[in-house]
């Protein structure tokens, strides 16, 4: 069993609401919008991400003969539900914004039309695949905006959440900007540029640092990029100048150094000088060790002689922002317009889509989030996807959904691009959609 694809990978109560459905006959259509009510401390704007995941679960759904067993053993379910879940596969339908695109709250990113008991079961997973990617995507997006061009990699995995955290990590850093990842299967998968050097033990397998530099570099002749700060980053700084024309003579060539620890922006001028001073000016330097887009900051703005970055635990936990207010609702079942109205928790009914208007010069001027049914002015975000359970189209490639990101980037209002938290984007809600949520008011 793939627990990452499993149709159990949910809450038991998705479980026991669909047998109430099953036996209540309650199989009409039912439309669920996924969204985020606010936005976490200190962030302008999210990412969204992980789209082609949901697309890739929806389309494998299925219960195995396994877990149909397990389930029967657990005495919970009625017969009738189990023949239901037998044959279960997706059969509906799927709006959603494009992966990259940019967004707000109360926007909806998604949207599902399809039974209800087989709507509801999905919500889950849709949301768990759904929060991780955006959260992630749009974290890495505030580094990408900081390092200015700079190239940033991925060094996470080994402090991820689980496996899947880790490799669904490369992918959403990498779409929103980052130029590749340390993270080997990322690039089996998704084809993500592969980035990495040494780690210390290596350097500490050895009895002479300068050895180890040498028995690195013949092994990696393409590749030589060496850690320097195991013991004395500036002694260690010399010793590869040292080193640098024996390897030349071998065809070899010393592409840069990494510094992991101490005052990243001192050894970095240190070892700058000493570099530049040993006919070494090509060798870039690397830093890695404890970054986010805050410690980037410093560097960038200190003029560090950085030329690239290595991110990992606090983009890979997302770790000032671990997780998004976000909601998958139910807003029309069998034709009926449905709204949730408990205190701080309401929603807006109905099917709805986003529109999205720009300013003469292309930048991003507010949104509009309005019913399906009205045809409002700007650029509608919500695509389709699937419809009938099947896709509409093949996978987009990362890369065009980096240059989505990439573009949308540049749309942004320039106050929402810093990291420090601004004056929020303007969402507006239409009069049809008020006046929508106050008929189903009335309703009830």
């Amino acid at each position: 069993m793939n627990p990452s694809t499993s149709a159990l990978l949910t809450d038991l109560y998705q479980l026991t609401m669909a047998q109430a459905y099953h036996e209540q006959h309650m199989l009409e259509p039912a439309v669920f919008e996924l969204f985020v009510r606010k936005l976490p401390p200190h962030r302008n704007f999210l990412v969204a991400a992980g789209l082609e995941q949901v697309l890739d679960f929806l389309s494998e759904l299925q219960v195995t003969q396994a877990e149909l067993a397990w389930l029967s053993r657990t005495g919970r379910f009625s017969p009738g539900l189990l023949r239901y879940l037998e044959t279960l596969r997706f059969t509906g339908d799927v709006d959603a914004m494009p992966e990259g695109t940019i967004f707000f709250p109360h926007e909806p990113i998604l949207r599902i039309v399809a039974p209800l008991p087989q709507a509801q079961l999905l919500e889950t997973r849709v949301m768990n695949l759904l929060n991780f990617q955006t959260m992630i995507a749009s974290k890495a997006a505030r580094s990408v905006l900081i390092a200015e061009g700079k190239p940033l990699i991925d060094f996470g995995l080994r402090r991820a959440h689980g496996a899947e955290a880790g490799l669904l990590a490369a992918r959403a850093s990498y779409l929103a900007g980052f130029s590749g990842t340390a993270t080997v299967l990322a690039g089996m998968a998704y084809g993500i540029p592969l980035y990495g050097t040494m780690a210390h033990s290596f350097v500490q397998a050895h009895r002479d640092e300068a050895i180890a530099f040498e028995h690195f570099a013949r092994a990696q002749p393409d590749n030589v990029v060496l850690l320097i700060d195991t013991y004395d980053t500036e002694a260690a700084a010399q010793k590869v100048v040292t080193l640098a024309p024996s390897l030349k003579a071998k065809g070899i060539t010393v592409k840069g150094v990494r510094l992991d620890s101490g005052n990243l922006a001192d050894h970095a001028r240190k070892v700058r000088r000493i570099l530049d001073e040993g006919s070494l000016p090509h060798a870039q330097i690397l830093a890695s060790g404890n970054l986010d887009e805050y410690r980037l900051k410093e560097l960038i703005l200190g003029r560090a002689p950085i030329d690239s970055f290595a991110v990992g635990t606090a983009m890979t936990t997302s770790a000032d922002a671990p997780s998004l207010d976000c909601a998958y609702k139910l807003q029309e079942y069998a034709g009926r317009p449905c709204r949730k109205r408990s205190e701080g928790k309401a929603t807006w009914p109905g099917r709805k889509q986003v529109y999205r208007r720009y300013g003469h010069d292309g930048g991003c001027e507010h949104d509009l989030v309005t019913t399906l049914d009205d045809r409002a002015e700007g650029a509608p975000l919500l695509e389709p996807v699937m419809r009938t359970g099947r896709r509409l189209a093949p996978s987009p490639a990362l890369a065009d959904i980096r240059r989505r990101v990439a573009t949308q980037l540049t749309q942004l209002p320039a106050p929402l691009r810093i990291l420090e938290e601004a004056r929020p984007y303007e969402v507006r809600i239409s009069s049809q959609l008020e006046d929508l949520a106050r008929t189903v008011d009335r309703s009830h």
